[in-house]
């Protein structure tokens, strides 16, 4: 990572992906991420843009620096999830409830975080709301970011919220998948689902898989493990802490230690 503003190097720190760690005197780099911070114009009239570079792929133009900071948080999620060697990621929501993983697959805006927010509270554990990371043995590992909620409705710009302020507690190892929900919010539904096959699960799944291109045989071979040992389900829902109440009443796992 470089930028033409040193003064913006502990904003840019705090930018980084879980897991990232500081490394110096490397002369070879995987990635070259420049942030280009505007530049006060003496010219009247001039606009001056924030540019952020993924290598050299323009992924980031805007005026307004706390936007361009908040893109330039999720252009470098989105890099390591392309990228990663070890994982495959999924968008998705995770939680942990009776030592299986409940997987909410979706993109931004579906109701995801909101509906993982509701499992938290329902005393689920956490594991993210933002990616599934689905491992060799088709377990899904934690990616402890906070939840990014939407407090004054659906358009609202996202706040940061550690799990424990809504009362849970963060997921620390792999667990098997129990159950994938695919799940829309529209308002006054019921959570009427109807199960999926196998095949319709990767379908969907992959629908939703940041390295699909990339790594297809991969994806693929995870997506159907995972397919085959859990329940998938689809529908529309209502009020996240309606849904999770009414999926969890029905929920006949064992509890395991």
């Amino acid at each position: 990572m470089r930028t033409n503003a040193p003064e913006m190097i502990p904003r840019l720190k705090a930018l980084l992906p879980f897991g990232a760690r500081i490394v110096s005197g490397e002369k070879k780099v995987d990635f070259l991420c420049s942030f280009l911070a505007a530049k006060p114009s003496t010219r009247r009239g001039l606009k001056r843009f924030h540019l952020f570079y993924a290598d050299a792929t323009e992924a980031v133009k805007t005026l307004d620096l706390d936007a361009a900071l908040e893109q330039i948080e999720v252009e470098l999620r989105k890099l390591v999830a392309d990228h990663s060697r070890r994982e495959i990621f999924v968008h998705a929501g995770v939680v942990e409830w009776h030592g299986r993983a409940i997987v909410i697959a979706g993109k931004s805006f579906t109701g995801k975080s909101s509906l993982t927010a509701a499992f938290v509270r329902a005393g689920a554990r956490y594991f993210s709301d933002e990616f599934a990371l689905i491992d060799a043995a088709g377990r899904v590992r934690p990616y402890p970011k906070p939840l990014s909620l939407r407090l004054d409705g659906e358009m609202a710009k996202a706040v940061d919220t550690p799990v424990e302020d809504l009362g849970g507690t963060q997921g620390k190892r792999a667990v098997e998948v129990g159950c994938i929900l695919f799940t829309l919010y529209r308002k006054g539904s019921r959570w009427r689902p109807r199960r999926l096959t196998p095949g319709q699960t990767v379908l969907a799944l992959l629908k939703n898989t940041i390295p699909a291109r990339r790594r297809p045989k991969d994806a693929l071979a995870r997506l159907r493990s995972v397919a085959l040992a859990a329940e998938a389900l689809q529908g529309t829902r209502g009020e996240a802490s309606e849904m999770v109440r009414q999926f969890l009443t029905q929920l006949d796992w064992e509890v395991r230690p």
